[in-house]
């Protein structure tokens, strides 16, 4: 005895296989087996309606925000042609920031090298209270 009205059949138009537990795609609605019901199996064109993932720019890595239903690759591409904070310049970042405060001495360290009397930050070569004329403390400090 046939059951004539159980089961569908696969949408994936190679397959078309008879199911009896077909399985609906929540992205594109479609009937599919087990086989093909993952987005990448039967090349599903609403799958970027499911996809989470929030996209981020190539140029200046930030999140771009996008609305339920939109495609992510437009609107990556459209934050990258109107308001992408990317400045080719900015590549190059300065390593040595750390401005030495003795009068007169010019040289920048990578770190910070912070004189624990007078809280100065100072080169290597100024470093030592005695090298920077320090006025934190009252009593000074020895060379040695």
């Amino acid at each position: 005895m046939e059951l004539p009205g159980l089961g569908q059949h696969c949408s994936e138009r190679a397959c078309r296989q008879l199911d009896f537990l077909p399985l609906k795609c929540d992205a594109c609605g479609e009937v599919f087996c087990k086989d093909h019901i993952r987005y990448d199996d039967h090349k599903c064109s609403s799958a970027y309606k499911k996809n989470v993932q929030v996209p981020v720019c190539p140029l200046c890595n930030a999140p771009i925000p996008i609305q339920k239903g939109e495609v992510p690759d437009i609107v990556v591409g459209a934050h990258m042609d109107k308001n992408c904070k990317y400045n080719p310049a900015q590549q190059k970042q300065r390593i040595f920031t750390n401005k030495c405060l003795k009068p007169g001495c010019k040289r920048k360290e990578m770190m910070k090298v912070v004189c624990e009397q007078c809280g100065g930050n100072f080169c290597i070569k100024h470093r030592h209270p005695l090298d920077h004329d320090c006025k934190g403390s009252s009593h000074p400090t020895s060379k040695a």
